[in-house]
């Protein structure tokens, strides 16, 4: 039996004012069960040991213990559009290339030639004839099968030994491509569960990326990914959503060792300000809010610049408008989807470091990995965007990289999240230098608005521990 929050009753509400799950018995449309149904297990309120996040040594049992058990998110199917198309994939110490073959289907191999270690490759491309050392012209087909070497007769020792690439794991789901490097453990399908079926409804394989950016930003992989694990911050960090942001009243709902979930209502005002000024303000706040981000905002001519009803809410009337809209402009019907699924945050995380929003309306995905140092990390950002029905997928996006002293704000395409990322960093170059110098060495966390980073903590430690992945305690230790 689950330990017992000492602070809260069961059924007990876990926000300020209204719940979750009060706006989804208030939603316009039928909610599936997934989006009203509490999944929250209190999980102890122990402190977080600071030197997950600024020691080497636990970094290094990170890249032991952890990466190679784990599914990591790769690429999504749009970045391989063609036979030979491939990506460098770079995490933990580990390269890899991922490489689309001439049957559709999709290989990873590590990125390393066997003869004296260079890597085959540094960025993205094509191979369709395969990969050849640029250092001395060994060379490997597109499947990672070895094909040939110059001056063969001065390596009569290699000629029985397979020089295969070494590969990983690969598996697909809703367009989404993930790889593993130690194969066996659960399925690509039992490791995501229950996403598979919440997502039935949002389709990400209609989906392509139409906006991606990365960001190497000056603090842990871990301190960057917890901040975007809680809503609660955003009364002090991101101040201009309060008016349209339920910030408080957002669920936090666990499920199992490796997904969890937090759902924020949007078009209501937060609990945090205190004299708000109606149905209208709320959405009039909404539409400032999406103006600032463009020098030639036309409100004339934005979709969203609507009028509230009379015995509507901003809320009711934004996802009124929104379902026109994304029925107007992918050709398909949302006259079924709720204000929840139009409208709200829906942000799903699934261990250790893909974050896809749900949703119909355009998706955004996180991702996060591992710096050259524990003080450093890469933080990705992509867009979905649902296909026009009948029209065919464009590639994907490329990536735009920006360097640590670059600012979100310098990838003009992101609009408003480039300023609420650059409020981010605000904090966490100071939270990685904080832990560094922590006097009691403790972190200490919310019972329930940070419930998702106590899972992602105790996920880890069992990896760590060798309680999931398959690395022993001591091994390699």
């Amino acid at each position: 039996m689950a330990e017992q929050d000492p602070q809260v009753a069961p059924g007990q509400d876990r926000s300020e004012g209204d719940t979750w799950v009060d706006f989804m018995k208030r939603d316009s449309r039928e909610v599936p069960d997934f989006l009203i149904e509490e999944s929250y297990e209190y999980r102890g309120s122990e402190p977080i040991p600071a030197e997950r996040y600024t020691s080497e040594e636990f970094a290094r049992l990170e890249r032991e213990r952890m990466w190679p058990y784990v599914w990591q998110f790769a690429a999504r199917e749009e970045d391989l559009p063609e036979p030979g198309d491939y990506i460098v994939h770079e995490i933990a110490g580990r390269s890899w290339l991922v490489v689309r073959q001439e049957d559709g289907s999709v290989r990873a191999m590590h990125n390393v030639c066997l003869h004296r270690g260079r890597k085959l490759r540094t960025e993205d491309g094509s191979a369709p004839d395969g990969f050849t050392c640029p250092f001395h012209a060994f060379s490997w087909n597109k499947d990672g099968s070895f094909n040939k070497a110059p001056c063969q007769w001065d390596f009569p020792h290699l000629k029985d030994k397979n020089l295969d690439l070494p590969d990983a794991e690969v598996g697909h789901w809703q367009g989404y491509i993930f790889i593993r490097e130690e194969k066996g453990g659960p399925s690509l399908e039992e490791y995501l569960a229950p996403l598979p079926d919440h997502f039935k409804r949002w389709r990400h394989d209609e989906c392509v990326t139409v906006m991606r950016v990365a960001k190497e930003v000056p603090a842990n992989w871990k301190v960057t990914a917890e901040a975007f694990m809680e809503a609660w911050h955003t009364v002090v960090t991101h101040p201009q959503l309060l008016p349209f942001t339920g910030d408080c009243n957002g669920a936090y709902w666990t499920y199992g060792d490796h997904v969890n979930v937090n759902l924020v209502p949007f078009g209501v005002m937060s609990p945090h300000v205190a004299e708000g000024q109606g149905e209208q303000w709320i959405v009039d706040e909404f539409i400032k809010y999406n103006g600032r981000s463009s020098d030639n905002y036309d409100p004339d001519a934005d979709p969203m610049a609507i009028e509230v009803p009379e015995g509507k809410t901003a809320r009711e009337a934004l996802g009124d408008r929104m379902r026109e809209v994304y029925t107007e402009q992918t050709g398909y019907d949302h006259s079924h989807a709720t204000d929840a699924e139009v409208l709200d945050a829906l942000v799903y995380n699934v261990f250790p470091n893909f974050a896809p929003w749900g949703g119909y309306m355009p998706n955004i995905v996180y991702r996060w990995y591992p710096g050259k140092t524990p003080d450093t990390c890469v933080m990705e950002v992509r867009v979905l965007a649902r296909v026009k029905k009948g029209e065919p997928k464009p590639a994907g996006a490329p990536l735009k990289y920006l360097t640590i002293d670059q600012k979100w704000t310098e990838a003009p395409e992101l609009g408003g999240l480039g300023e609420v990322f650059e409020q981010d960093m605000d904090n966490l170059p100071y939270v990685q230098e904080g832990l560094k110098v922590h006097k009691t060495g403790e972190v200490q966390l919310g019972n329930y608005q940070e419930i998702r980073l106590r899972q992602f903590q105790d996920t880890m430690m069992k990896y760590i521990d060798g309680e999931l992945g398959g690395a022993a305690p001591g091994k390699n230790a």
